[in-house]
């Protein structure tokens, strides 16, 4: 049997970034997704075609599985407070793009009650393609996310690297969650999309691997299969990212302020610089059974911040509240190397006032309160930039 065929690495700059934040599209007036991303992007490409006359895409800002999404995908920054200026800036023209649409935007892994059926899906060729192959399941996909690159510098570090990541895996995402409703109901979960998403193939969790030849089989083995086409639909919660030499960190429900986002991007970018300084180091990186990983991951999508983790190969447990303070103290020196101290603190804020799920759930259990009062919820906090209680006061 022949050898699989060579996957390279790309070059990339240690701990450098690019975020993706999925946002929703929603009607001002009845909270309802509004199938419009096809008429955003194209009144974004307007804005900067008077701009610029050579423009021809937005820079930023990208369409996506369904017609009720847009996508802000930074370029490759050097810092969290540089993606930030960028997300900030697409975040800016896609809000001037829908101002007179009576279109509002904002981040949450699922929508509380807009119904899966009634989503349009975008006339794309890969897009109809994993339709058709997922069928029942994959129009069920109406489902937002953030994903953060960081550059490996070395291809040697890549699969460790994202081995031990996965021990951390049900921490983002018990801290990202925001998916507490699903076709207008209360799940009971925190993060309802993570469940959903992995029932696609190839989602989910990722297997781990102790040699890129291992991983390279595996991807020789699912394009034989036909189970993909390209590398590129091998849709990890983790998952290395060979022509971009980045580790790519899919976890995270999206969430619905730019704090968020840029507290989520300093966590994961302190995680892996931490973590590839202990390889340079000659240390080991912590790594965890699958069965552990699996089941933290079940924890924090089913009970979010009060989850117990397993934090430990010995199955030690931790209340994930305490094990993120704990975290923040250990990753502290990491930030102030990479000038990010300030957004990772902000991690310390959603243990206060309560990741997104929470907050959506305080908002529903007002007297009269109902969906839209949730969607409007969102998308004031995506609008100031602020977590808010239930009665819209900030909460910080």
């Amino acid at each position: 049997m022949p050898a699989p065929a060579r996957i390279p690495v790309a070059p990339s700059a240690r701990s450098t970034l690019g975020v993706e934040w999925e946002l929703l599209l929603v009607d001002s007036d009845s909270g309802q997704t509004r199938q419009c991303a096809a008429a955003v992007l194209e009144a974004v490409r307007d804005a900067e075609a008077v701009r610029d006359a050579k423009a021809v895409h937005a820079p930023g800002v990208v369409g996506e599985l369904l017609q009720n999404t847009v996508e802000l995908v930074t370029g490759v920054c050097s810092s969290v407070g540089e993606a930030r200026a960028d997300l900030q800036a697409s975040l800016d023209r896609v809000r001037a793009a829908t101002a007179s649409m009576r279109v509002d935007v904002t981040g949450a892994g699922t929508h509380p009650f807009s119904r899966w059926e009634e989503q349009q899906v975008t006339d794309a060729a890969r897009y109809s393609t994993l339709i058709d192959r997922t069928q029942w399941w994959g129009r069920q996909m109406t489902i937002y996310g953030m994903h953060v690159h960081v550059g490996i510098e070395s291809a040697d570090k890549i699969l460790p690297i994202t081995n031990a990541l996965l021990t951390e895996a049900a921490t983002l995402l018990a801290l990202s969650a925001s998916s507490p409703y699903w076709q207008g109901e209360a799940t009971r979960y925190a993060s309802n999309r993570s469940l959903l998403f992995q029932q696609l193939p190839t989602a989910g969790l990722p297997y781990q691997f102790d040699a890129w030849e291992q991983y390279e089989s595996y991807v020789q083995d699912m394009l034989t299969m036909g189970v993909i086409d390209t590398i590129s639909e091998i849709r990890w919660d983790i998952r290395p990212v060979p022509a971009f030499g980045t580790i790519e960190v899919r976890v995270a429900d999206a969430m619905p302020t730019l704090r968020e986002v840029m507290a989520m991007t300093a966590l994961v970018q302190c995680l892996v610089e931490d973590f590839s300084s202990r390889l340079d180091a000659g240390e080991g990186l912590p790594r965890f059974h699958p069965w552990q990983v699996a089941e933290n991951k079940w924890r924090a999508a089913r009970y979010g911040m009060d989850a117990i983790l397993v934090v430990g190969a010995d199955n030690a447990e931790e209340l994930v509240t305490d094990h993120v303070r704990a975290l923040l103290a250990r990753l502290a020196p990491v930030a102030e190397r990479l000038g990010c101290a300030a957004e990772l603190a902000d991690i310390a804020l959603i243990c206060d006032a309560g990741a997104s799920y929470q907050r959506q759930l305080a908002v529903a259990a007002r007297e009269g309160a109902d969906g839209r009062d949730v969607v409007r919820h969102l998308v004031a906090e995506t609008a100031h930039d602020r977590l808010l209680g239930p009665d819209g006061a900030p909460l910080a």
